[in-house]
């Protein structure tokens, strides 16, 4: 009998576990796919999807309601190359990255003016600038738009705003944590096919942020550029350092 190769990567559509989280073995255009089925079902259907990077995972272990939020996530990609490596340390097979900026990107390419897209998040006035951003570029339609600076007291107003709203898609940016979360808890009000957490992905798309260099991202790399040019992400790099940690102590534990 022919022995399994263990460098070879998972069978994709495979569901894994990281530090007691899932994470799907899924490409970019197999997430592109499952997404845009979900989005013009009928009926709908609301399905929540996480972006699993480094920091997520460290503060996942102290906080039990965004632990909860990612375990209950219909789909949960690979952000990060930090996932990939760590998935290579402690298990040895690759997995492919679904970043969340190319899956919102990718999207509005496919979909184009077929996609009713709800901005939630960001300071005010950066969304209703993404929005008018993707119109243009994309020629999506424009469900919604919402700051994400509000605080739980209002979130049901919110959500029903989105429910009313008709979207197809719904990017949440309100921060690792609140934004899952958010989605989570109010799926079934939300009643959108697609709730994503997309963290700076609209500052992006408004142009109040950048995006990583080309090179950075083909590489994997895109964490150092951003923590280390942005003085207003410095405070990461003690997660980034203790998710390291964790993933040594854990390969130490497997020997």
């Amino acid at each position: 009998m022919t022995r399994p190769d263990p460098t070879a990567p998972p069978p994709t559509g495979q569901r894994l576990t990281l530090f007691d989280l899932p994470l799907d073995v899924v490409t970019l255009e197999q997430t592109l796919d499952r997404l845009g089925a979900w989005m013009f079902a009928s009926p709908r259907t609301p399905h929540t999807v996480v972006t699993l990077n480094p920091e997520l995972i460290v503060q996942s272990r102290t906080q039990p309601e965004f632990l909860r939020a990612v375990r209950e996530a219909d789909l949960v990609t690979a952000d990060g190359v930090g996932i990939v490596w760590a998935v290579r340390q402690l298990d040895g097979r690759e997995v492919p990255r679904a970043p969340g900026y190319d899956i919102v990107k990718g999207l509005m390419e496919r979909h184009g003016a077929d996609l009713r897209v709800f901005f939630l998040g960001a300071k005010p006035g950066v969304a209703e600038q993404a929005a008018q951003n993707a119109v243009r570029d994309y020629g999506i339609q424009v469900a919604g738009v919402h700051h994400g600076y509000f605080d739980q007291a209002e979130d049901q107003r919110v959500a029903e705003l989105i429910g009313a709203s008709g979207a197809h898609l719904v990017l949440t940016g309100m921060g690792a944590g609140r934004q899952e979360i958010f989605n989570q808890y109010w799926r079934q009000v939300l009643n959108a096919p697609v709730l994503i957490g997309c963290g700076g992905v609209i500052d992006v798309f408004a142009g109040t942020a950048d995006l990583a260099p080309a090179w950075t991202r083909k590489l994997g790399v895109e964490f150092i550029w951003r923590v280390g040019l942005d003085r207003k992400r410095w405070n990461r790099a003690p997660r980034l350092a203790q998710f390291v940690r964790l993933v040594q102590a854990e390969k130490r534990r497997m020997r």
